[in-house]
């Protein structure tokens, strides 16, 4: 900072924008990417559902009826988690996890969608993450496990 004589104190550098300015609607624009990021944690996270559904019911707004995109969003959710267990299934543990994937997916659909059976979807449920752990298991390493200088 310069020293000015008028002042006898510091002088403050200069601002891009000029003093008495007006921010309009750009200015306001701007902070919304901002705004929207702050308010993200509270947008997704499921306990707060209740309450925006509250709020939005009490001022007449109904909530978004999402059953017909339940089925859809499901469907492509399980795809993706029976998708990633067949993704390289030769160098992991096989086809075997992949297979247990399928039936669990199946098994989720039906009970979700057909059945209506709240106790078959989470065995489903169970049975998918079974076979994902089944996946990521290590493998044991094929060969001789004693040490190379012990190999004659």
């Amino acid at each position: 900072m310069q020293k000015s004589e008028k002042n006898g104190g510091e002088e403050a550098a200069p601002s891009s924008v000029p003093a008495g300015a007006e921010v309009g609607w750009r200015g306001m624009a701007a902070t919304l990417p901002g705004v929207g990021i702050a308010l993200l944690p509270k947008l997704a996270c499921p306990a707060c559902w209740p309450a925006y559904a509250g709020v939005l019911s009490s001022l007449g707004i109904g909530f978004v009826n999402y059953n017909p995109y339940l089925l859809p969003l499901t469907a492509l959710f399980l795809l993706l988690a029976v998708a990633s267990l067949g993704f390289r299934a030769r160098s992991r543990r096989g086809f075997g996890p992949l297979a247990l994937g399928v039936v669990a997916a199946i098994i989720v659909i039906v009970g979700k969608f057909v059945l209506f059976h709240d106790p078959t979807m989470y065995g489903g449920i169970i049975l998918l993450m079974v076979a994902s752990l089944w996946n990521s298991w290590p493998r044991r390493r094929k060969g001789n496990n004693s040490c190379p200088a012990c190999v004659s």
